[in-house]
C-alpha cells in the first residue's frame, strides 16, 4: 500500500516562499525529532518503515485560515494519526507574534490520510 506524508500550509499568511519551505520542512521532520528527543528506543510501525526506508513521498496542500488548519489538526489527532503542529516564533515574520503556520500528517497509508485531506488543493 502506498505511504505518504501530507504537509498542509496556511496560504492566508502570504509567507515568503523560503519561509513556507522552512515551515513545511519543520513539519516534515517534527515527528522524528520528537522521537529522538524522547530518548526512548525509536520504533517505527509498518507505514513509517516503508516511508523512511523508501520514497519519503510528500504532498503539499493548503488551507486558507487558521481555523481550517486547527480543525484539520484536531481531526487528525482524533483519528489517531501522527500529526505535527508548527507554530512559528515570529522572529523573521509575523511581527514577533507566534503564528500557527502548518501541519504534517503522517507518514501513514494513503487511505488513512485521504479521508481527511482529499478535499484540499495542491499547493
Amino acid at each position: 500500500m502506498p505511504v505518504k506524508q501530507v504537509i498542509v500550509i496556511r496560504k492566508d499568511l502570504k509567507m515568503r516562499r523560503g519561509k513556507e519551505i522552512a515551515q513545511g520542512s519543520h513539519a516534515s521532520i517534527s515527528d522524528l525529532v520528537q522521537k529522538v528527543k524522547s530518548g526512548a528506543p525509536i520504533l517505527f510501525d509498518d507505514a513509517e518503515k516503508e516511508w523512511y526506508y523508501g520514497s519519503f513521498r510528500k504532498i503539499c496542500l493548503y488551507v486558507n485560515s487558521e481555523q481550517e488548519l486547527t480543525d484539520l489538526y484536531e481531526k487528525a489527532l482524533a483519528s489517531g494519526l501522527r500529526v505535527s503542529k508548527i507554530v512559528d516564533r515570529g522572529l523573521t515574520e509575523f511581527n514577533g507574534v507566534p503564528t500557527f503556520t502548518c501541519i504534517a500528517i503522517g507518514p501513514h497509508y494513503d487511505e488513512q490520510i485521504d479521508v481527511l485531506t482529499s478535499n484540499l488543493s495542491l499547493y
